[in-house]
């Protein structure tokens, strides 16, 4: 079937007083993902999507109006799988949740889900105006569950409730999506290892300014102050001397 053909297929106007049918809708996003990961966005047609899921192709355009919009809600689809902001990790610190987040899984589906990201990818380097759906499908689901940690790190006192929460919840998220649509490499324990241990969680610390003075009234200066403000032995040496004549 021609380009055309498909476009006359998304023109069919939906039957009046039908309503859709969302039990469906699981199915044919399954579907378009096993499809995505096979043959890539090249390959993907409705028509193959269609059959996989055992749905008239009309059937998909009443929901998914083209196959980037269809590509993109699967993505989502497989994110909200992923991520239960219902049952988050708990351990007790920060890094203990931000790092139980992470799921162990073996090398065949870790190459699928880059295969998928990659055809996502393939179609938003033809489209950029669809930069914000795929960052809503790709980036958000992680981001709120990283967000409620920080929430709950900041409600028992483990992090100061100054702390920009909503911006850090965006870092490790953002950059897992660069790391697999960009640089098409998987997401791993040692990066998150380095993403929390390097960025979000020297992020949290508190900062010289927000240390609370002491009992004279004064903050307590930091280590790389005091080391800055010392002169080093040659430049003593040199002052040394130059007092002596």
């Amino acid at each position: 079937m021609t380009q055309n053909d498909d476009d006359a297929v998304a023109a069919e106007p939906a039957q009046p007083g039908r309503k859709r049918d969302h039990s469906r809708d699981a199915k044919i996003l399954d579907a378009t993902l096993e499809v995505l990961a096979e043959v890539g966005a090249a390959g993907l047609t409705m028509d193959i999507v269609a059959a996989r899921a055992g749905a008239g192709k009309a059937t998909i355009y009443r929901r998914w109006t083209s196959k980037t919009e269809l590509v993109i809600d699967a993505v989502a689809h497989m994110k909200r799988n992923q991520v239960d902001l219902e049952r988050l990790p708990d351990t007790g610190t920060l890094r203990g949740d931000l790092l139980g987040l992470f799921k162990p899984q073996s090398i065949e589906e870790g190459e699928r889900k880059l295969k998928i990201m990659t055809g996502l990818a393939s179609l938003l380097s033809q489209d950029q105006t669809l930069a914000e759906a795929a960052n809503a499908a790709v980036v958000q689901p992680w981001a709120e569950a990283h967000f409620a940690l920080m929430r709950r790190a900041v409600e028992r006192g483990e992090i100061s409730a100054s702390a920009d929460i909503v911006t850090l919840s965006q870092v490790i998220p953002s950059m897992a999506a660069y790391r697999t649509l960009v640089q098409r490499k998987p997401m791993d324990l040692a990066f998150l290892v380095s993403m929390v241990d390097g960025v979000i969680m020297p992020a949290l610390r508190p900062q010289p300014s927000a240390v609370p003075p002491d009992s004279t009234g004064h903050r307590p200066v930091p280590i790389t102050s005091r080391v800055e403000e010392s002169p080093s032995p040659r430049r003593a040496a040199s002052v040394r001397r130059r007092s002596k004549t």
